[in-house]
């Protein structure tokens, strides 16, 4: 029989009857099995991290990825039955992503979150385009801020990185940034600044709306260990969460020293994502090793940045990162599974993987169990468990309003309107997920002072982006991948 008279369909049929399916890189990867809980239920050992656990940030912010059909609403997501302790700690609800290995769409499953101090948390959202239906990101904004200022589309980026040497090894360095001041942009270079063991710095970055864009000013957040909880992501057949009375606890905990082993930026979708994605054949989609993002001039990944610094004894820590990416791939057998069950396969405790390396993932029993673990786990009472799925309520009523103040009624392709906006500020709603007061916090809980960041260079002058569609920066972006690990 020849191969190229078999219909695609066909073939992905007969291959999800026998359990397997394709991947970027043309292999076949395990599907669910036994060890799955219920059926339907894939929990996956890849994907998507949530935004609200590790906010990226982009140089020159492009509209949200475009799906040709809408996402399922969302499902009943009930918070597990611990919780990690502390005053400041939220349940934050998930959300529907688009994979587009599967062309469909998987879900980013809620993260138990040690809130970053002086913030709140604004959900993205699906909104209807267009072109298809399409994904605008949250953000982390001012706890004290009531209002939300949509700005034109920043000017291309002059960040280059350092252009004088670090005055201490203590210190990182932190990108540049336009700002908008009487009625333009003007360029704030970036600059050094001591780092902090326990704290990472996101810089200030923009989020792009179809009404404008957003500027989220810098802000310290917990470092990763310290950060909270992070759920697997779960691929659902449909005719499992349709069922009436559905309802989903995540279980499967991504265990945050493999997550940076296997980290990647993927700017297009404003995501970070962890796992198996080293074959050629991901870097033309978009996905960037974390080595690689800071020194390219598209983003900045504040994660690598902090781990780069804690390691700044290790001369040769960077060049081991660069390594252990060109091994692994170069060796698919060195890859994390892609599913939990294929993780239990192929160890009968889940606990480590082919080749004895670190598993990607963990029962939340055995997490909270570990006496590794820096941070402590209580169990949730009925009470505050019922409030934290009327937060999920919450959160999906501040999704629509966003989405209702954000939209544009002329229809416009998505980069027009952006590029045609006049700065204006509206009333932002208010998040049911926003930090406590500094003054409420624990000691240890309280950041340090906010960076001082440089007076805008008068001498920079702004230049326009170029001028191409989604499609075309895609494609010539694919092209330019070719052979490279870096952007």
């Amino acid at each position: 029989m020849n191969v190229r008279h078999v219909c695609k369909g066909c073939v992905a049929g007969a291959l999800l009857a026998l359990g397997l399916s394709f991947g970027l890189n043309g292999t076949l990867f395990a599907q669910a099995g036994p060890a799955d809980a219920e059926q339907g239920v894939q929990v996956l050992t890849r994907g998507p991290v949530h935004e609200a656990f590790a906010e990226t940030v982009t140089f020159d912010p492009e509209p949200g990825v475009v799906t040709p059909k809408a996402p399922p609403a969302a499902i009943e997501e009930v918070p597990p039955e611990q919780r990690l302790e502390g005053a400041n700690v939220a349940w934050i609800p998930g959300y529907w992503a688009w994979d587009d290995e599967r062309t469909d769409f998987l879900w980013v499953s809620g993260v138990w979150r040690a809130l970053p101090p002086g913030r709140q948390w604004v959900p993205g959202y699906w909104g209807q385009s267009p072109e298809g239906f399409q994904w605008t990101s949250g953000y982390w904004a001012d706890a004290q801020a009531d209002e939300v200022e949509y700005l034109p589309e920043p000017p291309a980026t002059v960040e280059a990185g350092p252009n004088i040497a670090a005055s201490s090894a203590d210190q990182t360095w932190l990108p540049g940034c336009w700002v908008w001041q009487n009625r333009r942009y003007a360029w704030r270079p970036g600059f050094w600044a001591t780092a902090e063991p326990n704290w990472v710095w996101v810089p200030a970055h923009y989020v792009w709306a179809p009404r404008g864009y957003v500027y989220v000013d810098g802000y310290w957040d917990h470092a990763l260990p310290r950060r909270g909880v992070l759920f697997a992501p779960v691929y659902f057949n449909r005719g499992a969460y349709a069922r009436p009375g559905f309802s989903y606890s995540p279980s499967t905990v991504i265990d945050l020293g493999a997550l940076t082993n296997h980290l990647f930026v993927r700017p297009r979708y404003q995501h970070y994502y962890f796992g198996d994605y080293y074959a050629a054949n991901y870097r033309g989609a978009g996905f960037y090793p974390r080595y690689s993002v800071n020194t390219g001039r598209f983003g900045y990944d504040p994660i690598y940045a902090h781990d780069r610094w804690r390691h700044r004894q290790d001369r040769e820590w960077e060049q081991r990162q660069q390594a252990d990416f060109q091994n692994r791939r170069d060796h698919e057998d060195l890859r994390p599974p892609r599913t939990w069950a294929a993780q239990g396969l192929l160890n009968g405790s889940g606990a480590t993987s082919r080749a004895g390396l670190p598993g990607v993932a963990l029962l939340l029993d055995d997490l909270r169990r570990s006496k590794d673990y820096p941070q402590r786990f209580q169990p949730v009472d009925p009470s505050e468990r019922q409030r934290f799925r009327q937060h999920a309520q919450e959160v999906q009523r501040l999704r629509d309003e966003r989405h209702k103040l954000e939209v544009n009624a002329a229809g416009a392709p998505a980069e027009v309107r952006a590029k045609e906006v006049v700065p204006v500020r509206v009333r932002l709603p208010r998040s049911p997920i926003v930090a406590k007061p500094v003054a409420e916090l624990d000691k240890d809980q309280v950041p340090p002072k906010t960076y001082a960041a440089p007076k805008p260079d008068a001498n920079v002058q702004p230049k326009p982006r170029a001028t191409r569609s989604a499609g075309s920066k895609q494609k010539g972006r694919q092209e330019k991948d070719k052979g490279k690990d870096t952007p």
